[in-house]
């Protein structure tokens, strides 16, 4: 049998981390059918019943797989995990899934030696588009490199979604084009209110009250259109105040997805700290105003939108 017996699945990127969970169970269930897998939960089962799983005989089958969701929960079971590994029944397979490992705990270094650790991290936007390309070229069709990034940029960066949208596309058609991207997608609202600051920090007001009527058009509130700036704000302050740090140590420090920090860092270069700390106090005027006086927050956002290109656009405070 290809399974390793036994695999670690971890990090930050849910999507990859349950498809390589769902690969290894069909490879294991297709050989010795479903009956011969079971599943713990590390906050539900206590450390002797996740134990005595692992060393136990298989009933009925030739072997079993056990899978454990975050085992590390239980202090005992982390704390004693070097030697409940050894305690493995020849005849069982295990894998162990535990989304966040501390790395300075035993527990992550025995994993990390012991068994097939694979780490799923967060992929930034060119390892989106490389994804995506190549899991639309696995269903048969075609999405090329700079249409891959025009997908995410549109619809976001969240996996799942992605896959769900590029399902749509290639039924439509295998050859998925910006054309057929537009055609069948509709952009997030969050990627519309981060086009939305491009085009008022880039001066083209026009542009950025055409987003923001189409939104409205939309239905979408005005009280979540300043939640959206708010947050899209809040990223640039972050990009700001860390300075020359890599994407990745921003991400991780903020618990941001790095395709966001990267995307961002181009709209907070001629950004001023001066101008984005009055940016976000107007933000936080209207929303207060919005909830404690009568006012049109309609015509406060668009009024706020048009001071956007204002002073504090370039150079550094």
């Amino acid at each position: 049998m290809a399974l390793t017996v036994m695999v670690t699945l971890t990090g930050a990127n849910d999507f990859l981390r349950k498809v390589e969970l769902t690969k290894l169970i069909d490879l294991f269930v297709a050989e010795h059918g479903d009956l011969a897998v079971e599943r713990y939960d590390g906050e539900e089962s206590d450390p002797a019943r996740l134990r005595g799983s692992l060393s136990s005989l298989p009933f009925l089958t030739e072997r079993k797989l056990v899978i454990l969701y975050q085992p590390g929960k239980q202090k005992t079971f982390a704390e004693q995990i070097e030697d409940i590994l050894k305690e493995v029944a020849d005849s069982t397979d295990v894998v162990i899934v535990e989304p966040k490992l501390d790395k300075r705990l035993g527990y992550y270094k025995t994993l990390k030696k012991a068994t097939d650790f694979r780490d799923f991290a967060e992929l930034d936007a060119s390892g989106l588009a490389h994804w995506a390309s190549d899991y639309a070229g696995e269903q048969g069709g075609n999405l090329e490199f700079s249409d891959a990034r025009f997908l995410i940029d549109r619809v976001g960066a969240n996996q799942q979604l992605l896959k769900q949208e590029l399902d749509k596309l290639l039924i439509y058609d295998p050859a998925i084009t910006r054309a057929t991207i537009e055609l069948l997608t509709e952009p997030t609202p969050q990627s519309t209110v981060f086009e939305l600051l491009d085009a008022a920090f880039g001066g083209n007001i026009n542009r950025a009250l055409q987003l923001y009527q189409e939104q409205r058009a939309l239905k979408v509130e005005p009280q979540a259109i300043v939640a959206m700036l708010a947050w899209q704000l809040h990223v640039l302050a972050v990009i700001k105040a860390a300075g020359p740090r890599s994407v990745d140590d921003i991400a991780s420090a903020a618990k941001l997805n790095p395709f966001v920090v990267r995307k961002s860092q181009g709209l907070v270069r001629g950004l001023s700290l001066d101008k984005l700390k009055e940016l976000i106090a107007d933000l936080l005027r209207i929303d207060l105003q919005s909830k404690t006086i009568s006012i049109d927050v309609d015509e406060a956002l668009q009024l706020y939108i048009m001071q956007l290109s204002g002073p504090g656009l370039a150079g550094e405070h």
